[in-house]
């Protein structure tokens, strides 16, 4: 098998291939990084709605509970089909990428939600009660009292959930998005071997997951020597 690699890898590794693959490795990025931010903004959004100190829309607060509740629980590859098919089904003219997107958004949303969440419960009640005392309105008291010291709490699993997000988005070559697992798949109906294909994809993963959560520990060891 070993010869049959170092035979097949001047061919892998030539020109266009590696177009190929650099085009699945940059959607991957967009895939897992872009989705993360966004539902990381969405999810502190519905951290807000749900905190009772915060918002006092009782029915605002149990859709956002609902909505987390029930997305968490729905594995990856279930939220993508329905998504995939509910664009299908309105009719609107998105790109496999967009569909892929728009799960990872909705997921990482509800993820980062429930995260949030127990970082602003996290901060004691009489910090808050505090900050009222001294006449803070309640988002004056979330952005200088409560956001920086829950920051520090919800940064760990964060990051976390972001590495998981970028293996995740693997899931994607279910309904044909050009990511690095669907690159491996095609390559190796090519005619190259499985472990060339595979085993190079596996390193590219690696070369993402790792840079990533070596810096959110290096920013959590920052933030805690302050």
């Amino acid at each position: 098998m070993w010869d049959q690699v170092m035979e097949e890898a001047p061919r892998f590794f030539g020109h266009y291939n590696l177009l190929f693959i650099g085009e699945a490795l940059v959607n991957t990025l967009l895939l897992s990084w872009l989705g993360a931010t966004l539902g990381f903004g969405f999810g502190f959004l519905f951290a807000i709605c749900r905190h009772p100190r915060l918002f006092g829309l009782l029915p605002l607060r149990i859709a956002a509970t609902l909505y987390v509740e029930l997305f968490r629980r729905i594995p990856f590859l279930v939220k993508l089909m329905c998504v995939f098919f509910a664009f299908q089904l309105s009719g609107a003219q998105a790109s496999l990428f967009t569909v892929a997107l728009v799960t990872v958004v909705l997921s990482a949303a509800a993820f980062a939600a429930e995260i949030a969440r127990a970082g602003l419960e996290s901060i004691p009640a009489p910090q808050w009660d505090a900050a009222e005392a001294m006449n803070f309105g309640r988002w004056r008291t979330l952005w200088r009292v409560v956001a920086p010291q829950s920051f520090r709490i919800v940064l760990p699993p964060l990051f976390g959930y972001t590495v998981g997000f970028i293996k995740s988005t693997s899931i994607a070559s279910q309904i044909g998005v050009m990511e690095l697992t669907y690159a491996a798949k095609i390559l190796n109906t090519r005619g190259f071997s499985a472990l060339l294909c595979f085993g190079t994809i596996l390193l590219l993963y690696f070369l993402i997951c790792w840079p990533t959560k070596h810096f959110g520990e290096r920013l959590e060891r920052r933030l805690a020597r302050r």
